[in-house]
């Protein structure tokens, strides 16, 4: 009877072992993301059941990056890619058009929930190029305290959320992305916005784990809106104070907390400024009483040293792109706290 039982128990041990042999663990879902902000935001939807891949990693900026190899594997394994637009990661556009129907990809700048703002233009904020001519508009600094956006580049209501997906979508290119400011995440609101995108586009490519996107997606819409609360509050006693920044990222931020930069070094950060524009930006500083310029950590800091030069301002360093952040789902929460900080220390000269 004892050996019966015994060459049962291996019988079934075998068997056992046997049948996880052919058992079929869920595969994660293949998802890739630009840029350290997105990023964040989307590993906080997905929460415990995956770890999106970033392309653009540590200090490295979206305006001057090129693509790896390893970069091309991961869009070739791809399942769903998120990116804000060619407008900022014009690097992204080809590999992506080439990825055919492999892969979804998801064009955050064009999403109907998003609110795009116009690029400034004249005066402190220097000209863009379009087409390869300049074309002075006057300046579009505002100092309005209501934090309202523009309604009139709000996106079409009739818009579906998948029809902005990469190179679909009715007027999705009705403006080229040279016409908007790409920064869009630094609004908490925005990021709100982009959070339901995100939800939505993890839900309808693995509905399995649905519950837990929109479980995390709620929880982090929770916390983005405590955020605007927590730095509208920390931002109060130096509201007023007039600042120049390095290049013109900070129009979101600057809306949404009634904080509005007095110019910029530069238009964009891969265009060094030039002798002529470094002396309009010294008078700038000048005339507008700069209490702070503000440097970045991807970019040359001497430069902010020699604006400032025998004037009263000091010398400060903004991250809108988290260059110095560790990546990961906390990354867009000490992004906005660390604006917020820097802001505050330089113009109230705390540090």
């Amino acid at each position: 009877m004892r050996k019966y039982i015994a060459r049962m128990s291996r019988t079934m041990l075998a068997a056992t072992a046997l049948a996880a042999v052919f058992v079929v663990p869920a595969q994660a879902l293949e998802v890739v993301v630009s840029i350290k902000p997105l990023h964040s935001l989307v590993a906080g939807v997905m929460g415990d059941t995956g770890t999106p891949k970033l392309i653009v990693k540590g200090a490295s900026s979206p305006h001057t990056y090129t693509m790896r190899p390893s970069d091309a594997a991961a869009l070739e394994a791809a399942e769903l890619v998120f990116w804000i637009g060619p407008g900022m990661e014009a690097f992204l556009e080809k590999p992506l058009a080439a990825l055919g129907g492999d892969a979804t990809s998801v064009e955050i700048a064009w999403q109907k929930s998003v609110t795009l703002l116009p690029l400034r233009e004249g005066g402190p904020f220097e000209a863009h190029s379009h087409d390869g001519h300049d074309h002075e508009h006057a300046d579009h600094n505002d100092d309005d305290d209501d934090h309202a956006h523009d309604e009139d580049h709000d996106h079409d209501e009739d818009q579906a959320t998948d029809d902005h997906e990469h190179g679909t979508g009715p007027g999705q290119h009705t403006h080229g992305p040279e016409e908007f400011d790409m920064h869009l995440w630094l609004d908490p609101e925005n990021a709100a916005a982009v959070v339901g995108v995100i939800e939505t586009a993890l839900v309808q490519a693995d509905p399995a784990n649905a519950a837990a996107y929109k479980a995390n997606a709620e929880a982090l819409r929770g916390r983005l809106e405590a955020l605007t609360g927590e730095i509208d509050g920390e931002l109060e006693p130096v509201r007023g104070k007039p600042f120049i920044v390095f290049h013109d990222a900070y129009q979101y931020f600057e809306n949404r907390f009634g904080m509005p930069a007095a110019g910029s070094i530069t238009v964009s950060p891969e265009v060094m400024p030039g002798a002529e524009r470094l002396t309009q930006i010294r008078a700038r500083i000048v005339e507008a009483g700069a209490a702070c310029v503000f440097a970045e950590p991807q970019f040359e800091p001497r430069l902010v040293e020699t604006l400032i030069e025998g004037t009263p301002a000091r010398a400060g360093v903004l991250d809108p792109e988290a260059g110095a952040i560790e990546e990961g789902p906390e990354l867009y929460f000490v992004l906005m706290r660390g604006i917020a900080h820097n802001l505050r220390a330089c113009l109230s000269d705390e540090g």
